[in-house]
């Protein structure tokens, strides 16, 4: 298939690097004047044009922009009209749905969601990672379902269908499972250095591993430990004590994840009410 990709950032031009590898055409590419030199690398003798320019040479048309440009890079593109009657605009939004591509449907572009479930700082190490990742797929109809499973396999990853309802907390998940991990990673990382722990990132890491393995092979209810699971609020009331005086700051986001151990504890009926009551008493206090 003749692929145009409208934002080579890092996901776009490895998805036009992977497409490539697998025998598609890469007909053009386009993006901010500081993408070119990427694009020269990952992706010599493709030209790089302005988005109308792009969009008009593709049978499928990937936007590949941050989520708050799609809707107008959308605009730009239906205006201009080259998406022809016939092709797939695809974005690769997590939380956006396909209505976002409704004003190039106008035209007769056909709309088709696709996300990688997976995290890219770089493009070498988005074009390792994506063979292998489940890969959502959002589109009207079957037709649309199966050119975005075969698009998402020709990238190494594992399809799966996604309702178009359901992306906005899909991506929600996503965030949980990624974005606020690293989140509170840095928080434990300042607070190890802050106790005077030589290389907090060296010295958490094995935590952080055997964490993940342990919600891989038993599941988050299972692998759950730390006081609140144990009903210890003892240990809680001192962890925050400590917070208050060290970083007031980040009491706030231990009461709320405390509260959310509570509940997976409870759920995994690991907490009896008598605990509950104990680890509540003591947040109450500190929830201001």
């Amino acid at each position: 298939m003749r692929i145009a990709v409208v934002g080579a950032g890092r996901v776009g031009t490895a998805v036009a690097v992977l497409l490539a590898r697998r025998g598609h055409e890469v007909v053009a590419v386009s993006g901010r004047s500081e993408t070119e030199a990427r694009v020269r690398s990952w992706l010599p003798g493709v030209p790089f044009v302005p988005a109308p320019e792009a969009a008009a040479l593709g049978e499928v048309v990937f936007l590949a922009v941050p989520d708050d440009a799609l809707g107008t890079i959308v605009s730009v593109l239906g205006a201009a009209g080259t998406v022809a009657s016939g092709a797939w605009a695809v974005h690769l939004s997590g939380a956006a749905g396909l209505d976002v591509l409704t004003p190039l449907t106008r035209g007769g572009a056909r709309r088709l969601a696709i996300h990688p479930l997976q995290t890219f700082p770089r493009v070498e190490a988005a074009i390792e990672a994506l063979p292998g990742c489940r890969i959502a797929v959002t589109a009207d109809d079957e037709e649309g379902v199966e050119v975005g499973e075969r698009l998402a396999r020709d990238v190494g990853g594992v399809p799966f269908r996604l309702r178009d309802e359901r992306r906005a907390l899909y991506h929600a998940a996503a965030v949980f499972a990624s974005n606020y991990l690293v989140a509170t990673s840095a928080v434990a990382e300042r607070l190890f250095a802050i106790a005077g722990v030589p290389d907090p990132l060296g010295a958490m890491a094995p935590l952080q591993e055997a964490t993940l393995t342990n919600v891989t092979k038993l599941g988050p209810e299972a692998a759950l430990t730390g006081p609140a699971v144990r009903g210890d609020a003892t240990t809680v009331e001192r962890n925050l004590s400590a917070l208050a005086d060290d970083a007031p700051e980040t009491v706030a986001a231990y009461v709320a994840m405390c509260r959310v151990a509570l509940d997976v504890a409870v759920r995994s009926g690991r907490l009896d009410p008598p605990g509950v009551a104990a680890v509540e008493a003591v947040l109450e206090r500190w929830d201001r």
